[in-house]
């Protein structure tokens, strides 16, 4: 596949494909790149800074320019197209003010055994059950990035799902997560119905000494 060109906007956080991204604009170098991504084909870079900038980020597309403020700042709304790797990196970009890379896009590898897929639905029903918030999961349209956001990877662990090039390794990657939160989500429940117990009339079977 080609190499392409993107504007980069460095942030620290990890956008997952399909997900839909709001950003607050109030740098003047953003502000530039933003009125670029206007004139242009409207697509940009999210790159992943944790204590550095990483190699790998999401492609977006803008969509809306939801506010304009007075002094300038911006509100926009973006949609994540596809993960890349960021394989040159030039900050400021020849003539402009804000950041640009030359990247590849990945060729991802969707196959997922069904089995796989049930077990992984069955914990994410189960660690949003726990968490006291049913979510709706229809199964057709649930991979491994429509909810990552909120079952409390880190933002390291983030990074790792995106890096990984196989649906097959992100959905045990998950699976692997939420087996190790789900018993101590179990425990807190279990503290919690205690604690509504308390002060409440209660009967105990007798004891035979």
């Amino acid at each position: 596949m080609k190499n392409e060109i993107l504007p980069i906007f460095p942030l620290k956080l990890v956008a997952f494909p399909d997900e839909q991204l709001n950003l607050h604009i109030f740098e003047p170098r953003y502000k530039q790149l933003l009125a670029d991504v206007q004139n242009g084909d409207g697509r940009f870079g999210i790159s992943v800074y944790t204590d550095k900038l990483m190699p790998f980020g999401s492609e977006v597309v803008l969509e809306e320019v939801s506010k304009v403020y007075d002094d300038g700042r911006l509100d926009i709304k973006t949609r994540v197209l596809r993960i890349y790797e960021l394989v040159k990196f030039e900050n400021p970009y020849k003539d402009r003010m804000y950041a640009g890379g030359e990247v590849i896009f990945f060729e991802n590898d969707n196959v997922l055994p069904k089995n796989l897929y049930a077990e992984f639905l069955f914990y994410l029903k189960e660690f949003f059950r726990l968490i006291g918030e049913p979510v709706k999961i229809h199964p057709l349209l649930v991979n491994s990035f429509t909810w990552t956001h909120k079952i409390g990877l880190t933002l390291e662990e983030e990074y790792e799902l995106i890096a990984m090039r196989k649906e097959i390794q992100r959905i045990q990657f998950l699976i692997k997560h939420l087996v190790k939160v789900i018993p101590i989500l179990r425990e807190v429940e279990k503290a919690k119905t205690k604690i509504q117990m308390n002060g409440h009339f209660k009967t105990l079977d007798a004891l035979d000494f």
